[in-house]
């Protein structure tokens, strides 16, 4: 968990399929082009690239509908909109439905920030069969991300080392070397990316939202926005809200935290998911394999993760499990209830002295795939948040408000807290202390909050609503587990965003779904 707070959309996708300059920000001169008025050329779709993560074509829905990509041109520079240009990679299926019976395109963003829409949206495709009988599915690659101008750092082997460091330094030599590696990562990032680092901020992404809802031919924006898609829908409707259709929000950033706080509110997330994984664990039936008691299986958590400091075990091929990756790897398996059997896995391989399960599920969380290839999603992570979070933290800093990380989390506290430091001397200066997200005057957005999420703790929900301002958001609380409310299959909770969604159905506001 090396990168800046904010939740990670590898975390679902990765691990659901766990068992230089093409596109790097090369866009053409756009002096004379009017890029509301261009028309996307719609193919099937290319595996995808390296920066996306790799892997295979998307594969037909069921039915033998296809998914189809184009490119979407942008302003590199959204301060002057007749200048050079980027790329954009979309992709869509087209609707189910009948044509009479159709709303418009149906935008997701999934999160990250860094994730790759391209990819993602095909690997849950199935799970919106319902909502593509009135849309057509469309995501995107935002700007930094994928084949969108990818933000470029370090390379395979360099990556390999930056995240097997010691992210929780013990005495000054360690701590030395954790600031110094930050700053050869930001020092590559400034090399490699120099002209894009300026326009990666979430809201450079919300104009790029906007231009596309006009070239898709939508006089609304229709959205779903999870994870840090719903900052990016927060900020398309403070600076849209006239072009707001409908939307929902789920998995909900709170939008009125600094970055120090979004750390804080995580470290508290996972360790509620963390107590929680313990309790299911030891109060079924059967034997749990990891741990007598809810305590016991986080002590054991503990010593492990301590033993690991002082002596890593085999991972994978050459590779260690670290106390990092191992941390890693718990943090990755907590996004959803359906990783736990995985943790179970990963921990009894672990004290068994093989780190092969719990590696596999930190390479997920960082995008490396089997090959020891890398997405760009921790380059485009670490460069959106630094573009837009204001705060730059020093060790001094991060010592300060350790002992508050530690009350909050014991296993997870000291990683978030050093995870501060990862804008420091970044090339960019960020551009605030929190967004804004203020929409008087937007259509009403329904905001999903999951009591047991750890990355975005559900009291993010209810913080959205009100900064959105009266009359916008409408709050949904489903009391569940994992990261995300409507890909849990939660019948109440599909019920009442398909309801909003496909009929304009806006549920009461405070509708409790369990």
């Amino acid at each position: 968990m090396p990168n800046p707070p904010r939740p990670r959309v590898a975390a679902l996708t990765a691990t659901a399929l766990l068992l230089s300059c093409t596109l790097a920000g090369c866009g053409g001169d756009s002096h004379d082009e009017d890029l509301p008025a261009q028309k996307l050329s719609w193919k099937d779709c290319q595996a995808p690239s390296r920066a996306e993560g790799g892997g295979e074509a998307p594969s037909p829905l069921p039915g033998g509908a296809e998914w189809q990509c184009a490119t979407l041109k942008a302003p590199r520079d959204w301060a002057k909109p007749k200048g050079d240009t980027i790329d954009l990679a979309l992709i869509r299926a087209k609707t189910s439905g009948p044509k009479d019976r159709r709303i418009g395109s149906l935008v997701f963003n999934f999160g990250g920030p860094g994730g790759s829409g391209v990819t993602t949206l095909p690997a849950f495709g199935t799970e919106y069969a319902k909502l593509r009988t009135r849309y057509d599915l469309v995501s995107f690659d935002p700007r930094g991300v994928g084949r969108s101008a990818p933000v470029e750092c370090l390379n395979d082997p360099q990556l390999d080392y930056y995240f097997e460091q010691d992210w929780t330094p013990d005495d000054s030599a360690e701590r030395t070397a954790l600031l110094n590696n930050t700053k050869e990562f930001n020092a590559a990032c400034e090399d490699n990316s120099k002209k894009m680092l300026p326009h990666v901020r979430t809201t450079d992404a919300a104009r790029d939202m906007d231009l596309m809802r006009q070239v898709l031919g939508d006089d609304k924006l229709y959205y779903f926005g999870i994870s840090y898609g719903t900052e990016l829908g927060g900020v398309y409707a403070h600076l849209f809200p006239e072009h707001v259709g409908r939307a929902v929000f789920d998995a909900v950033v709170d939008p009125t935290q600094n970055s120090e706080q979004g750390s804080l509110g995580q470290a508290e997330g996972f360790q509620l998911a963390l107590d929680n994984f313990a309790e299911d664990c030891t109060s079924k039936t059967e034997d749990c394999p990891v741990g007598d008691t809810a305590q016991d299986v986080k002590d054991r958590i503990a010593k492990l993760l301590a033993d690991l400091d002082r002596k890593p075990i085999p991972g994978i091929g050459q590779r260690l499990l670290t106390q990092t990756a191992a941390t890693n790897g718990i943090a990755q398996a907590l996004y959803s209830k359906d990783f736990w059997e995985y943790l179970v896995e990963g921990l009894q391989q672990a004290y068994d002295g093989d780190g092969r399960v719990l590696m596999l599920l930190s390479d997920s969380l960082n995008g490396r795939s089997e090959n020891g290839e890398y997405s760009n999603i921790t380059a485009a992570n670490i460069a959106i948040n630094c573009a837009d979070d204001k705060p730059r933290y020093t060790a001094a800093d991060v010592e300060r408000r350790l002992p508050a990380f530690r009350a909050a989390s014991p296993l997870f506290g000291d990683f978030l807290a050093w995870s501060m430091v990862s804008c420091t001397d970044w090339a960019v200066p960020g551009a605030a202390d929190h967004p804004d997200v203020s929409a008087a005057g937007s259509a009403p957005i329904l905001v999903v909050g999951n009591t047991g999420d750890p990355a975005t703790p559900y009291e993010g929900a209810r913080k959205m609503v009100e900064a959105l301002g009266p009359g916008v958001g409408v709050e949904l609380t489903y009391k569940g587990q994992g990261h995300g409310a409507y890909g849990s299959k939660n019948s109440c909770v599909q019920k009442a965003v398909d309801g909003y969604l496909l009929n304009g159905r806006v549920p009461a506001a405070g509708t409790v779904c369990s």
